[in-house]
């Protein structure tokens, strides 16, 4: 994980919360919103024309709009440490307030639990013991499903140049993630195929069609917030590698965009460019690395109970 950065979960039986941890100072933020249905926080505060510039943590959750409440429980935690932006400026006496954006996954279906401010507090103090970089069935991912699989929390770490571009994605797509015919990982043909036939009798696991893939890209190179939505827009191409079809009518893609650098500097479009694909691909391999490190459960099969 990124120097400045942490990532805490709580976990559930059947839903949870995810932390990104932003430290103190926070980090600049954005966002880009592909899916139809998105349930989503403080998204509008993150377009670059407007004021606000960093953001202190992002939450990611289950519990569909319910689930948005977790981001409550973040805020008060952080504003009790002293942590937020300062309302009439940094060297000035007044209150702070914690910039803590967030998007929500559909997961009601296995379970009736809602995550709310008592998870999401304990997620953030669990990022700020320490961050946790376990994948599969934690925090946000601990409901999710993808496609006929369980679905799950996924990490993955690019390199471009001097600078990190990681992932933070809750895979928990309506979308497959595998081929049917061959069993093989749509983000990964080379990986082990599962077994296409015993994949292909699985049933689907729900008729309603509200899924979502939502998630972060984390960078330490000093982007402009614009720039930063372009880093978001272009990870969403992981997404649609990853994941057959993707940005459906009811999905609530969402990715947001993070630099832990203290100010932007002037980057080459070359190297803007080349961060743009280093986002797209660790999104793509975090997506995979969510299923594959799954549990079976919750009434669903994982990657690996079909594997030969």
């Amino acid at each position: 994980m990124l120097d400045g950065m942490s990532i805490g979960h709580y976990s559930g039986t059947d839903t949870g919360v995810t932390v990104l941890y932003c430290g103190p100072g926070g980090a600049l933020g954005s966002v880009d919103v592909r899916g139809g249905g998105p349930g989503t926080r403080e998204t509008d505060l993150l377009q670059p024309h407007n004021t606000v510039e960093r953001v202190h943590a992002v939450v990611l959750a289950g519990g569909s709009a319910f689930g948005l409440a977790a981001a409550d429980g973040v805020m008060n935690e952080l504003a009790e440490q002293g942590i937020g932006f300062p309302v009439f400026g940094e060297d000035k006496p007044g209150p702070r307030v914690p910039i803590v954006p967030g998007a929500v996954i559909f997961d009601l279906l296995v379970g009736p639990s809602r995550p709310g401010p008592k998870e999401g507090a304990a997620a953030l103090q669990a990022a700020l013991a320490g961050s946790d970089e376990s994948m599969g069935s934690v925090g946000a991912g601990v409901g999710a499903t993808a496609g006929k699989l369980r679905g799950g929390f996924g990490l993955a770490t690019r390199r471009v140049g001097d600078y990190e571009v990681s992932a933070a994605m809750v895979a928990n797509p309506v979308g497959e993630v595998i081929e049917p015919q061959s069993g093989r990982l749509y983000g990964a043909p080379g990986r082990t195929p599962v077994n296409a036939a015993a994949y292909r009798a699985l049933p689907h696991p729900a008729e309603s069609k509200l899924n979502t893939t939502i998630g972060a890209v984390l960078t330490d190179a000093p982007v402009t917030t614009a720039q930063a939505q372009r880093l978001a827009m272009t990870a969403h191409d992981g997404i649609a590698r990853a994941v057959r079809p993707a940005h459906s009518p009811l999905d609530g893609d969402t990715i947001f965009a993070l630099s832990t650098a203290k100010r932007p500097a002037e980057l080459s479009t070359q190297v803007i460019t080349q961060l743009c694909a280093a986002a797209a691909d660790a999104v793509e391999e975090a997506i995979v690395n969510a299923v594959t490190a799954a549990d079976p459960g919750l009434g669903l099969s994982a990657y690996r109970d079909l594997l030969d």
